[in-house]
């Protein structure tokens, strides 16, 4: 099918990308030129504009970096709202269910239809279209598309109520945040103490303390020291900040999220919000007087 893509960023590219690889005619637009040259020259269509993006295809998707971002690209002047044949507009973005809402009511009063989809797996999963994909939005628009979200993902339909898919992916996020914070903190302690922090990380993907910061971001970004997962810091503050938010809306406790974003502020104010989000362990590290990598082969397994 052809589908329309805004956003060529960590995640949106190789989305694209996917899509391309899987036969789908892609029109592609971003502010980033040098993003959308490299999309072209795989086979991508080049817009000038969201709104061309969406004078040119029925189904429009996009994954970008910000609730604002979002509001603007689909509602704002310029946006897909303004588009001539844009019948949906699917978005790949975090943005909470409020964002995901009222994007949902400005675009039905031009008979668009909003279907959220927010997507979980890192870029990795993008890479290789293994991303766990939420969707909520009318089951038949889901049914429409569904084929071009099986070109990132595992399309996994959460509801019609707008928003619902946005509320599960905060969910979601939060753990992460949570596994990653927490798995920082009990390493940096191991280390202290005088454990490898190769061995640690082995037997906890061995026992009952396996995460899948243990599985996947320590072996990979963290041990090394290569810090270059892909996702950043300000991006996981971003989303901690919003499921606060929804909490808060829905008059739920939220006493745990509540000290995990404090950590992340912390991480952000340390290493800046640009840094890859596996740097949070460094202020752990910084209090403890440690540095935490790899201590002879990489673990087995």
């Amino acid at each position: 099918m052809q589908v329309g893509f805004i956003g060529l960023g960590n995640m949106g590219f190789p989305m694209a990308r996917r899509l391309i690889q899987e036969n789908h005619d892609v029109v592609a637009f971003d502010t980033h030129g040098p993003a959308l040259e490299r999309i072209v020259a795989l086979g991508a269509h080049a817009a000038s504009s969201s709104k061309e993006v969406a004078d040119r295809a029925e189904t429009v998707m996009a994954s970008l970096p910000s609730p604002a971002a979002s509001l603007a690209v689909a509602t704002g002047d310029g946006g897909v709202i303004e588009g001539s044949r844009v019948k949906r507009y699917v978005d790949l973005s975090t943005v909470g269910s409020q964002t995901a809402a009222q994007i949902h009511r400005l675009l039905a009063e031009r008979n668009i239809v909003a279907i959220d989809s927010p997507v979980s797996g890192g870029v990795g999963g993008a890479e290789k279209g293994a991303l766990a994909v939420m969707v909520s939005g009318p089951r038949n628009e889901f049914d429409v598309i569904r084929t071009a979200l099986e070109a990132i993902g595992r399309p996994l339909y959460i509801g019609e109520k707008p928003g619902s898919a946005q509320t599960m992916k905060l969910a979601n996020n939060i753990l992460a945040a949570n596994v990653l914070v927490a798995t920082a903190e009990v390493i940096v302690m191991g280390v202290k103490s005088g454990l490898d922090p190769g061995v640690m990380i082995e037997v906890l993907n061995a026992g009952s303390g396996a995460t899948s910061a243990s599985r996947d971001k320590f072996p990979r970004a963290i041990l090394p020291r290569t810090f270059d997962y892909g996702f950043a810091t300000g991006l996981m503050v971003k989303d901690v900040r919003l499921y606060l938010e929804e909490a808060k809306a829905l008059g739920v406790p939220a006493d745990v999220a509540e000290t995990i974003g404090r950590l992340w502020e912390t991480a952000a104010h340390d290493q800046g919000p640009d840094a890859d989000f596996t740097t949070v362990i460094k202020p752990f590290e910084k209090a403890a007087g440690v540095t935490v990598g790899r201590v002879g082969p990489p673990p087995s397994g």
